[in-house]
C-alpha cells in the first residue's frame, strides 16, 4: 500500500467514523469499498468487520453506559443468530466459480455471485439514504425481533446493518445518547458473531499486507469517533451523505461488472 493508498483508506475511515454517530450510513458501508480495491471482496467485508468492531468498542467506552439493556436482548440476540446465517451464506458465496471474465483494456474483469450480492445490497443500501422518505422511515417497537433478525443477516452477509438497525430503534422513545449507546452494543454483538465465521478469509492473506492497513483504519476510526462525540448534538451532514450516496452507487456498478 503506497502513501496516496494509506492517506485514502486512513481518510475514509475517519469520515465513515464520524458520520456513524449521525446516521447508520458510515464506516462499514465507506470503508469496504475501499479495502475492495485493494483485496478480494469477501476479505474485504472481514477485514472492514475487525475495523468495525474496534471502532464500536471505543464508541462502546464513550457512550456504552447510556445503552439500554431490555432492547439490546430483544433487538441483540435475534441479530447475532441472524450474523451468523449471513456469514455462512458469505463464505458459500465466495466458493461459486466465477459467472463471466471479460477484458477492459489490459485488465481481467471477474463477474462472480459474491460481487453481484454485494453490488446489489450496496447500491440498495445506498439508495435507502439518498431518499428522504427512506432515509427518515421507522419501524414499530412490536417488530423489534424480526428487526434485528434483518439487520444481523444483511450485517453478516455485507457487513450493512446501521441502516436498518436504526430504523427498527428509532421508535424506541430513546433520547440520541441512548439510542447511539444502544446501537454500538448491538453492533458490537452482530460484528464478534460474523467475525468468527469470517475467520478463515483473513489466513489467506500474509500477516504483512492486512495488517498495516487495518491499523491505519483503526486510528483514523478512533480520531472520528471523538470528534463525532464532540460534536454529538450538532447535525447538518446531509450534503455529505447525499455525495457518498452517489459515489457508493457508482461503485457498485463496477463491482457488479466485475471492473473491482
Amino acid at each position: 500500500m503506497n502513501p496516496f493508498e494509506a492517506l485514502l483508506l486512513c481518510l475514509v475511515a475517519f469520515g465513515g467514523s464520524l458520520l456513524t454517530f449521525f446516521s447508520g450510513f458510515g464506516l462499514g458501508t465507506l470503508l469496504m469499498p475501499v479495502l475492495a480495491v485493494f483485496f478480494p471482496i469477501e476479505i474485504a467485508i472481514g477485514m472492514t468487520a475487525i475495523v468495525h468492531l474496534s471502532n464500536n468498542l471505543f464508541k462502546l467506552a464513550l457512550v456504552g453506559t447510556k445503552a439500554k439493556s431490555d432492547i439490546i436482548l430483544r433487538f441483540g440476540i435475534p441479530s447475532v443468530l441472524a450474523a451468523l446465517i449471513g456469514a455462512f451464506l458469505l463464505n458459500f458465496l465466495t466458493e461459486i466459480a466465477p459467472l463471466h471474465t471479460w477484458q477492459w483494456g489490459s485488465h481481467t474483469c471477474t463477474i462472480t455471485p459474491v460481487k453481484l450480492v454485494v453490488a446489489i445490497l450496496l447500491a440498495f443500501f445506498s439508495v435507502f439514504e439518498l431518499v428522504p422518505r427512506l432515509r427518515h422511515w421507522q419501524v414499530d417497537q412490536r417488530y423489534m425481533i424480526h428487526g434485528g433478525l434483518l439487520s444481523g443477516f444483511f450485517g453478516g452477509l455485507s457487513g450493512h446493518q446501521g441502516a436498518l438497525r436504526s430504523a427498527f430503534l428509532m421508535r424506541a422513545g430513546m433520547d440520541k445518547e441512548t439510542f447511539i449507546g444502544t446501537g454500538v452494543a448491538i453492533a458490537c454483538m452482530t460484528d464478534l458473531a460474523r467475525m468468527s465465521i469470517y475467520l478463515g478469509h483473513w489466513t489467506q492473506l500474509p500477516p504483512e499486507t492486512s495488517i498495516t492497513p487495518i491499523i491505519l483504519a483503526i486510528l483514523s476510526a478512533f480520531a472520528g469517533a471523538l470528534i463525532g462525540r464532540r460534536f454529538l448534538r450538532k447535525m447538518g451532514m446531509k450534503t455529505a451523505q447525499n455525495i457518498v450516496g452517489i459515489a457508493l452507487l457508482l461503485f457498485s456498478g463496477l463491482l457488479a461488472a466485475g471492473i473491482v
